[in-house]
């Protein structure tokens, strides 16, 4: 199993903080996601599909 180099959000509040959403590239380019609290489930979405994810994101605004 190959080792990725994950990265969070910089809106994560404190580096070792769970619930933060990661994402990576794996070696043949393919974008990986997944949440802190669960390292082991790891998404593979399209790069259209993880566009419109965080389109939504960014338009719903924040939580309250």
């Amino acid at each position: 199993m190959e080792r990725l180099a994950w990265t969070k959000s910089s809106f994560s509040s404190d580096e070792d903080a769970p619930n933060c959403v990661e994402l990576a590239r794996d070696e043949g380019g393919a974008l990986r996601l997944r949440e802190s609290e669960s390292p082991s489930e790891v998404l593979s979405p399209s790069r259209r599909s993880l566009a419109g994810l965080v389109r939504t994101l960014k338009s719903s605004g924040p939580e309250e």
